[in-house]
């Protein structure tokens, strides 16, 4: 794995609130500066980086006269607005030191879930890589309206990773691995690889630094997604930018458990939001799970929330567990009569048009590797 991680072209990196500002708020100077002498150094030797940057909010806390991350929505906005401006302000300053520039992408859930400004997301990533930029992804924690993150940015970088087709995805934090328990915990020793991540048994739950909104799990759940999709993962600290990201043995390293799919299939596994459930039998299961089947009408037991053909639907075990994600061919209005029939019979019964998969599997993305 870190000889790969040698060879890769193209490598997304991650670095948390925590890693770039002060314990009181406001960007470090210094933690700065090593991570974009850490970036050019890499891209000296001919390897795209896209830079996931969280900050935001923090930079603006000192400010705006914040001694600790307020908790109301509209504060944390506020907050945003200020920093955003000045953590890229400190970027464009270090890199342009170098002669690199930077191009900034705000992005908002909606922005990946929604398939026109995920390809328009991933044009302009595309052009900035071309033009030699370094790209700078944040949330747009501004205009966020339920939720003020993705997750301290960690599913927002492995989502960007599969966009971009990263060779790996790198998340710095401020914890120097994956530990076998918490870090300060007595005889607890850090894990250097992982081969398969659903097999970890780790406590991930504490919670990360009053600054940050992140912590172990969400890296955890970044990495499932990445590793998923093929790409291997590097967790490690900050300050060990350089080294994680040319296959020294720092951190924790994730090898990549799935094959990589076409760009649909992670952004409708991924990045899309499920607007119903199509719950199904046993046998449907297997056909969808082991032998990559389309969903037919009649493995479907039931049907729930309110959606139109088109729209991405989860579709469900009987034990409850959702095992793929797809894009309906009906709306949850005319599925009802078409349960437990098959083709022949929605046929006969309720027109040739009926006569087809209620998801295809070209636009079905299995979300387990295996049925236990």
């Amino acid at each position: 794995m870190r000889d790969a991680l040698r060879q890769a072209n193209r490598i997304v990196v991650k670095v948390g609130s925590s890693s770039l500002t002060t314990a009181e708020g406001g960007i470090d100077p210094a933690r700065m500066q090593r991570l974009v002498d850490a970036i050019v150094d890499v891209r000296a030797h001919g390897t795209q980086v896209v830079l996931i940057s969280s900050g935001a909010i923090a930079a603006g806390l000192s400010p705006l006269g914040f001694a600790s991350r307020p908790k109301d929505l509209a504060s944390q906005q506020a907050a945003a607005s200020v920093g955003q401006g000045l953590l890229v302000q400190e970027y464009a300053e270090r890199f342009g030191q170098h002669g690199l520039r930077v191009g900034q992408l705000l992005l908002t859930v909606d922005d990946v879930t929604r398939r026109t400004s995920y390809r328009n997301a991933l044009r302009t990533l595309g052009k900035l890589l071309t033009l030699q930029a370094v790209p700078i992804v944040n949330e747009n924690d501004t205009v966020a309206t339920h939720e003020i993150r993705f997750g301290d940015n960690d599913r927002l970088a492995a989502l960007v990773a599969q966009m971009v087709r990263a060779d790996a995805l790198i998340l710095l934090s401020d914890v120097d691995g994956l530990y076998t328990a918490h870090p300060d915990d007595p005889g607890s020793q850090r894990i250097v690889q992982v081969s398969d991540i659903d097999m970890l048994q780790v406590d991930t739950h504490k919670a990360g630094t009053s600054i940050g909104s992140g912590g172990m799990t969400t890296k955890l759940q970044a990495a499932h997604i990445a590793t998923s999709a093929g790409i291997p993962v590097v967790l490690a600290r900050a300050d060990q930018a350089l080294d994680a990201m040319t296959g020294k043995d720092v951190g924790t390293v994730f090898a990549p458990t799935g094959k990589r799919r076409p760009r649909r299939l992670l952004w409708m596994a991924h990045a899309t939001h499920a607007r119903g459930r199509l719950v199904v039998d046993e046998g449907a299961v297997r056909a969808v799970v082991e032998r990559k089947a389309s969903l037919l009408a009649a493995g479907i037991t039931e049907v729930e929330g309110d959606f139109v053909a088109g729209d991405p639907v989860d579709v469900v075990a009987p034990s409850g567990k959702v095992v793929a994600r797809g894009l309906v061919g009906f709306s949850s209005e005319e599925l009802p009569t078409m349960l437990g029939r098959n083709s022949h019979e929605l046929a006969e019964h309720l027109g040739q048009q009926y006569e087809r998969e209620v998801v295809h599997r070209d636009a079905l993305a299995v979300l387990v590797r295996r049925l236990r």
